[in-house]
């Protein structure tokens, strides 16, 4: 038996290697992904074994991918020190083996890596299976990743409701992730992975549309219905049918669906005979439903048979500190596109990504690293200037601090100099790290009035002559 080690801590990696190596095992090291990869291209393995974190990859779920990717046969075992239970499931249900937090027994990793080498090629035919069944279904849950308390909080609520047969409503702005949740729900549980998950867009049906695209339709029963059609109720039939911008579906076809759900029968459009079904619903809005039903445009009985239970996908400026591991994903997965390595943002970079407010969520988030790394040069870090105008405009007009991300008061205007108080100045100063060519600016004085006002203030360093602050 072949193992790969991906560990940076060169003297753990000796000591596992040494325990685990034996007259049938043998145990090959790499110090980064990269050279791991290089490795799997090359030979076979039979297990990979990954110890977090990695120096050139900080992103398990990109780590676990691009595993994936370069060893179709070979199970995954992560280590870390402190990976979230809720993050070592999400790893498992998207492929990985097993998962380890450090201090663990050896004699348990010993034991996952015989019960690997007995599964390995059930290991490659599930997942063979998986992709085939799911090939026109709800995307994979490739952006929904985190530790913040928001994202930690709604992992928590799919953890508790994915595996039971309630129906869900996502609730989100647009681009926040909603089918990426859909997803997590529809397999979480022993089942999950073998159901039908079906994935349909109400937002561009028309009323005809609709019923055809739910239900299905036999041939003759419309101008144009040349064939028989089985519907989304039909194909995700055992499995899990996920509805996405739900308020947006005509109030009349609400009722079908009414029906559908209360009966767990459907008919076909155009035809006779009553279908049985057995279908999870899930659905999303970017509009709260409950208001929709005051409005009349949403059905009160379709939302209290929806509404089982509700889950909330938080917009990315209220999980700033995921921000990192999300650009770090975008960019190794553009790397790959383009057969680049752009490196992660500089400090100056990633801080005006971190102050931008993301109306567009993470799918413009995704959009802004693809087009960066486009116009980044290979081996080089994304900076500022990559970024699109409107970022920088909107540090210019939040009037940012770039050193500290601190919002600063508007500037005053020249007119109103006079105005200015010591303290305003000495609140500045501090702010912008006494660069009073920018507390100048800020200030809306030119640096020699600055300059007259200072010999009036008493701060540390301050000696009153010309050249003490920074310039810079």
């Amino acid at each position: 038996m072949r193992l790969l080690m991906i560990c940076k801590d060169v003297n753990y990696r000796n000591f596992l290697s040494k325990k685990l190596s034996s007259a049938t095992v043998d145990c090959l090291q790499c110090d980064n992904l990269d050279a791991a990869l290089g490795q799997l291209k090359q030979n076979n393995f039979d297990g990979v074994i990954c110890c977090l974190p990695l120096c050139d990859q900080s992103c398990p779920f990109s780590i676990l991918a691009d595993l994936q990717n370069a060893a179709i046969n070979t199970g995954i075992i992560f280590i870390a020190d402190q990976l979230e239970v809720h993050l070592a499931m999400s790893l498992m249900r998207q492929g990985a083996f097993c998962c380890f937090n450090r201090p663990f027994p050896l004699e348990k990793l010993q034991e996952v890596i015989q019960k690997l080498k007995k599964e390995a090629p059930a290991i490659d035919e599930s997942r063979k299976t998986s992709v085939a069944e799911n090939r026109v279904n709800i995307a994979p849950a490739k952006h929904v990743i985190g530790n913040s308390k928001e994202a930690l909080k709604m992992y928590r609520q799919i953890e508790l409701v994915g595996p039971t047969n309630f129906n869900v409503i996502i609730y989100g702005e647009t681009g926040t992730g909603k089918e990426s949740v859909a997803y997590m729900l529809a397999n979480a549980g022993d089942q999950g992975n073998k159901e039908r998950n079906i994935a349909v867009d109400c937002g561009c049906l028309s009323k005809e549309l609709a019923l055809s695209e739910l239900f299905g339709h036999e041939k003759g029963s419309f101008t144009g219905a040349v064939g028989q059609k089985t519907g989304a109720f039909e194909l995700a039939n055992n499995g899990t049918l996920f509805l996405d911008e739900i308020g947006n579906l005509d109030y009349e076809v609400q009722g079908y669906l009414l029906r559908a759900i209360q009966e767990k029968k459907i008919r076909r459009v155009g035809g006779t005979q009553e279908i049985a079904i057995q279908t999870r619903i899930i659905v999303a809005s970017n509009e709260n439903l409950a208001e929709a039903v005051q409005k009349g445009t949403f059905r009160e009985d379709l939302y209290h048979r929806l509404n089982e239970f509700e889950i909330v996908v938080p917009p990315l400026r209220a999980r700033a500190t995921d921000l990192p591991l999300f650009i770090d994903y975008f960019i190794n997965e553009t790397n790959k596109e383009l057969g680049k390595q752009v490196l992660s943002p500089d400090t100056e970079a990633l801080l005006m990504l971190q102050c931008y407010n993301w109306p567009g969520n993470i799918r413009e988030l995704r959009n802004i690293i693809r087009r960066a790394c486009l116009l980044c040069r290979d081996g080089q870090a994304l900076k500022s200037e990559h970024l699109p105008v409107k970022i920088l405009n909107y540090m210019n007009e939040r009037k940012l601090n770039f050193s500290t991300g601190v919002e600063l008061p508007v500037p005053v205007t020249p007119v109103k100099a006079r105005e200015v108080t010591l303290n305003k100045i000495k609140e500045i100063l501090r702010m912008v790290n006494y660069n009073k060519t920018k507390a100048a600016r800020l200030l809306g004085i030119d640096r020699k009035t600055l300059y007259n006002r200072l010999k009036s203030i008493s701060f540390p360093g301050n000696n009153h002559r010309r050249g003490t602050y920074a310039d810079c």
